[in-house]
């Protein structure tokens, strides 16, 4: 066993305050890459993974030579023997308390800790003792239950300077996704791992990939955020600039740095875009198009019309969500909620015969009405979009449409039908049960944002 771990269970209560810079980081304990806050949260697979890890003590030590902390040995003293989180974190905790009780007497790992020695043994003879025994995990000691020590605080900024050397920048955002993916969904993690590595290929273009995490400052950050700006948007800035965000509060969360700055970077405002609403002209073109060059394409966007859909809603569609003889629609949203949509007698009249096909199949596939797809939901979408492209380029339209038009144009007509019998109010509320608005604010803004209400001709009132 080797001697400070010797001297972590010897340790006595007797504590005295020094005046002096610390020139230590504060031991931290590592507990297998979870948080042990959300202990209770793991799945048990995600507890048993941690507890086959090694557990362990940390800490830096300033070097007489360069004056910069540099990472000590692990120190495990045997905690590993111990097979319950409970027990492991108790030890590692009393271990923690001594060990910092040490570094707060004089100790020093670069010099003569005699004095030190004599202090905690006592006699030369048991200091005799101690060395005879074998090396380091060994023999496991047995933890002193004590009164806690109070340690001094330790401010975010030091706790960055002192863990320098605990994970590179590479290594960091490695752990970082390695978390995230356990707390996004597939999609989502998608987009954000595609963000945190194009930052990092940033981040090795400018060297700094082997750095310790907690170089990386503000300034580097606002530096690539800026770099996205100037070849892209706004938009696509601020989301990167969310995604590095919330791998920081991971980091800061697992005390691998002391702070996520990142959060304080500025969210730049940005011009939304909306996809422009059809002409009865141009919807009717588009149609007479798609029915003689890509019916398959045509029903998918009169799912979207009708059923008042997401495109990646549609692509999600199976055979066995479409109830045709109760005419009710099984919609799974991004979210995992389950949604029960009607379907009009208009778009069931357009669906071919169902009833003999595979009700596991996808209801659009690659090439047909019903089969197999095994790709991303995303990919279902672009794949669509693309097809789509192609009607778009025959009549010229540009990027201000696309297949959300659809849902614009047919809530516009739906909305104005309505009101020529209706009041606004009345005329929203039932036009609010037919999209699925969550509430009436979101629907009026919606219904503002597409022009869907104008007001009758005004000639008259401006005439002398």
């Amino acid at each position: 066993m080797s001697f400070i771990s010797l001297l972590l269970s010897a340790v006595n209560d007797s504590v005295n305050d020094f005046n002096m810079k610390v020139p230590y980081s504060e031991p931290k304990i590592f507990t297998g890459g979870v948080n042990i806050q959300n202990w209770s949260k793991l799945t048990k697979a995600e507890q048993s993974e941690a507890l086959s890890k090694e557990w362990f003590l940390y800490f830096s030590y300033r070097e007489p030579k360069t004056g910069k902390l540099k990472r000590q040995p692990n120190i495990k003293a045997g905690v590993n023997k111990f097979k319950t989180k409970r027990e492991r974190h108790i030890f590692l905790k009393t271990l923690q308390r001594n060990l910092f009780l040490l570094l707060e007497k004089g100790f020093n790992p670069y010099k003569d800790n005699t004095a030190l020695e004599k202090q905690f043994f006592g006699s030369d003879a048991k200091q005799e003792e101690l060395a005879k025994l074998p090396s380091q995990n060994t023999i496991e000691p047995k933890p002193i239950i004590q009164t806690p020590i109070i340690p001094k605080k330790v401010t975010k900024k030091q706790v960055s300077e002192t863990e320098s050397d605990v994970l590179s920048v590479s290594d960091a955002l490695k752990f970082g996704l390695e978390i995230k993916k356990k707390e996004l969904s597939r999609n989502s993690y998608r987009g954000f791992v595609s963000h945190i590595n194009l930052f990092e290929k940033w981040l090795i273009e400018n060297k700094k990939n082997k750095l310790p995490i907690t170089s990386i400052t503000k300034k580097n950050v606002i530096d690539y955020l800026n770099s996205i700006l100037l070849r892209s948007s706004a938009r696509n800035r601020n989301n990167t600039r969310t995604s590095i965000s919330s791998l920081f509060k991971t980091l800061e969360d697992n005390e691998i740095i002391g702070e996520n700055f990142v959060r304080k970077i500025n969210v730049l405002k940005t011009a939304p875009k909306r996809n422009k609403t059809y002409t009865p002209k141009q919807e009717k073109e588009l149609t007479e198009y798609l029915e003689e060059n890509d019916p398959i394409l045509l029903l998918f966007i009169q799912f979207l019309s009708y059923n008042f859909l997401r495109p990646i809603e549609v692509c999600r569609l199976k055979i066995e969500d479409l109830d045709i003889e109760d005419k009710k629609l099984t919609v799974r949203a991004k979210n995992k909620v389950v949604k029960i949509k009607i379907i009009p007698d208009l778009l069931i009249e357009l669906l071919p015969d169902l009833s003999g096909m595979d009700k596991s199949h996808f209801l659009f596939s690659f090439d047909g009405i019903g089969g197999v797809w095994d790709i991303h939901d995303n990919n279902k979408r672009d794949h669509f979009s693309k097809r789509f492209k192609k009607a778009k380029d025959h009549f010229g339209l540009g990027i201000d449409y696309g297949l959300y038009s659809y849902r614009h144009t047919t809530i516009t007509k739906l909305y104005r039908k309505f009101r020529e019998i209706l009041t606004p109010f009345e005329a929203k509320t039932k036009l609010m049960m037919i999209t699925g608005h969550s509430t009436m604010v979101a629907l009026e803004q919606y219904l503002r944002d597409i022009d869907a209400e104008l007001p009758e001709d005004y000639s008259e009132l401006l005439k002398n």
